[in-house]
């Protein structure tokens, strides 16, 4: 049980999962020991890097959800992974441990025999996906090696193939660079990146928007973002008053501590951005030792914030373009007398950052709004929709925030409910054959960038 308990610690801790990986790339390309070294611990500090910036925003975005709840009168469901998970932990937690170990598996058997090339590295979505996976298919009725399996299966089955469904739209993001998207709200990306070359037409990149001189400052990063979020702050402080904002200001100025919040989170911005560079620096060349020694033509798929450097306007856009379809999704569902689905900041900004930035890829700046925007209506109505399937689990009040959770939870509830177990092996029936018949029609790789595509 203990070394069961310490490679699931392990495996839920993507540092130290990319710096396995980095390693085990060098080594098989025969690098000497201090490359090894350093290439190793570059991905692990600069993921630590980037979930520190990361903690950082999710701290300051807190306190801009409770001014607005309370500012504005709101009253709902926030959608957050972090809470359904710590909630399903007290229940199922050896079920979601032993899942995530044999997803992993999965994962790196599909990759290595078939034409799915993807391995996942984004550790802590893969445990919350194991999380869904063993409350929904043990409500169904599979227990011990039969969920185990199962639930492992489709977790390293989904962990390839979503990479590999908007790997084209990837490689736009990231002009070639051989990285594949590894987190679980990709089909809210590919989504948005499809809207965008409908929409965006001759519509200019979020990154060429023309600037006057006597406002160039807003070409720094740090500083757009910074004005952009106090500004953000203060309307959400206002609305709430001062007296409710010292609640959360522990005895700072409640207009100061709106300023400051905003402050911060431009920090934990910036943060990111130089995590996600730390990364690319030294996991792109150490797994191409995993690409041609281990499992031939693999591809890292890496967490969403990696992609936000790539169009780091397309990241401010996106995330208000989600918030305003978040709230207008919100109201929808208050007029049809659904559940009140408040939008979570967290998720908004995180998944709509990264709609925009595939939209912004495919269609520019319209791309980057509409796209980002539908991706915030479906971050309203999919919750929704998994919210009566988790409550019938007894974890009433509660939802997992982002698409790819929403639409696995909702199809694979809704099966086990018409079908029970029948159905659930019928699905995995046809991941199977998804899995295997790309390589029996096509048995080649064929190139991606010079490369190999699936």
């Amino acid at each position: 049980m203990f070394v069961l308990e310490f490679f699931k610690d392990v495996l839920s801790e993507p540092a130290i999962l990319m710096g396995l990986i980095a390693m085990v790339g060098l080594i098989a390309l025969k690098s000497p020991g201090h490359k090894i070294l350093t290439g190793t611990l570059g991905p692990i500090l600069g993921y630590l890097m980037l979930s520190a910036g990361a903690n950082v925003i999710s701290s300051n975005l807190d306190p801009l959800a409770k001014m607005i709840e309370f500012g504005f009168n709101i009253k709902g469901v926030v959608p957050n992974n972090e809470a359904v998970t710590s909630v399903a932990q007290e229940v199922l937690g050896v079920e979601t441990m032993t899942i995530l170990i044999f997803g992993l598996i999965f994962n790196v058997l599909i990759a290595r025999f078939t034409r799915y090339k993807y391995v996942f590295l984004t550790g802590h979505h893969s445990f919350f996906m194991a999380c869904l996976l063993s409350a929904v298919l043990g409500a169904i009725g599979l227990s011990g090696w039969q969920l185990i399996l199962v639930g492992g299966f489709f977790l390293g089955a989904w962990s390839a193939i979503s990479p590999a469904i908007g790997q084209k739209y990837t490689l736009e993001v990231t002009d070639g660079d051989e990285v594949a998207m590894g987190h679980f709200g990709s089909v809210g990306y590919y989504l948005s990146a499809a809207i965008g070359k409908v929409v965006g037409k001759n519509s200019k990149s979020t990154e060429d928007i023309k600037v006057p001189e006597k406002w160039s400052f807003l070409r720094n990063t740090t500083i757009s973002t910074a004005l952009t979020m106090v500004i953000f702050y203060l309307v959400s402080a206002i609305a709430a008053g001062p007296d409710f904002v010292s609640t959360l200001a522990d005895g700072k100025s409640p207009y100061l501590y709106a300023i400051m919040c905003g402050l911060q989170f431009a920090v934990g911005v910036t943060v990111v951005y130089a995590g996600v560079r730390m990364i690319l620096a030294d996991l792109i060349p150490a797994f191409q030792g995993i690409a041609t020694k281990v499992i031939p033509n693999a591809v890292p798929a890496v967490d969403c914030a990696v992609f936000f450097p790539y169009a780091p306007t397309a990241v401010i856009l996106g995330f208000v373009s989600s918030f305003v379809g978040g709230l207008i999704g919100m109201f929808v569902l208050g007029a049809i007398g659904g559940v009140l689905i408040i939008p979570g900041l967290v998720p908004h900004f995180f998944c709509g950052a990264t709609a925009g930035v595939y939209g912004n890829a495919t269609g520019g700046r319209r791309g980057a709004v509409v796209g980002a925007f539908v991706n915030g209506l479906a971050l309203a109505f999919l919750p929704a929709l998994l919210l009566p399937v988790l409550g019938n689990l007894g974890f009433g009040n509660t939802t997992f925030g982002d698409v790819d959770f929403a639409i696995i939870g909702i199809l694979l509830g809704k099966l086990g409910e018409w079908l029970g177990t029948v159905g659930i092996y019928g699905i995995v029936a046809v991941v199977l054959v998804v899995l295997i018949l790309p390589s029996i029609l096509k048995p080649a790789p064929y190139a991606i960038n010079n490369k190999t595509e699936d």
